[in-house]
């Protein structure tokens, strides 16, 4: 069976669809490129929910979140956890914040509109199945704690993926791997006893993502950024956005040996 993700159930599009305007905000988002708003199941299946910050240049292209290399890390330790597909990850921002400009993001998360629309997107896309709740990063923390009908299920706080404090990251992740586990009831094929993190973040605790997460059509090595990390100049995404043109411009490169 062809797998990918045919997109949001209509009643969670139409709400999508109503996200709030970053307008008053743009100049801490990089505003013009749209919102990115999730990967995973929406249709309430999900065992665990995952909360990050905001979508990256990678996570535009596809149109999903959490796909370029903090979404592969995140992939790697939902793998560790033993879930294959039971999981949604979604945003505290649909817009992707300005490096430069994050800390000055986290009021935006407590006004009305934007705290109201957030809560219902996180209410419409979880349900019985739920176990548990990961917030990976500050702004994701600051967003779960703002939600006001959480499920009463384990929350587990940690490290955005792209901490640069990696002793911190990973025992953090080591903790949550060891918690989740006892838990979150893995999935069908899945292996939940794979290396749990030790020391730092080895290439082996990433993971692709899967095809199922994706729309149809996109090049076969979206999602799978081996190549660039172990290559020589290392690349972490196979997008970004030039220095010089932060705001408008994006380059996305294939790699050379792709399938």
């Amino acid at each position: 069976m062809l797998e990918f993700d045919p997109g949001p159930p209509q009643s969670v599009a139409a709400h999508l669809m109503a996200v709030p305007s970053y307008a008053a905000h743009r100049e801490l988002f990089w505003y013009d490129w749209g919102p990115v708003f999730y990967r995973g199941r929406l249709d309430g299946s999900a065992k665990l929910l995952c909360i990050a910050s905001d979508p990256g240049p990678t996570e535009r292209i596809a149109g999903r979140t959490l796909v370029g290399d903090a979404g592969q890390r995140v992939q790697g330790f939902l793998n560790k956890v033993g879930l294959s597909h039971s999981y949604v990850l979604v945003n505290a921002f649909a817009y992707a914040l300005l490096p430069s400009k994050a800390h000055k993001g986290t009021a935006i998360l407590s006004e009305d509109a934007h705290l109201t629309w957030r809560n219902a997107l996180l209410d419409m896309i979880v349900g019985p199945s739920l176990q548990a709740v990961v917030a990976f990063g500050g702004q994701a923390q600051a967003a779960v704690q703002l939600w006001q009908d959480r499920p009463d299920v384990p929350l587990v706080e940690v490290a955005h993926p792209s901490s640069r404090h990696e002793p911190e990251l990973v025992a953090g992740w080591h903790a949550a791997i060891d918690t989740l586990r006892s838990v979150v009831t893995p999935d069908d094929g899945a292996d939940p006893s794979l290396p749990n993190y030790v020391g730092k973040v080895l290439e082996s605790d990433y993971a692709r993502i899967p095809v199922r997460d994706l729309p149809f059509g996109v090049p076969p090595w979206l999602g799978d950024d081996h190549a660039g990390r172990t290559g020589k100049p290392k690349r972490r995404n196979c997008a970004d956005r030039p220095s010089d043109d932060l705001l408008h411009t994006l380059v996305w490169q294939a790699p050379a040996d792709q399938p």
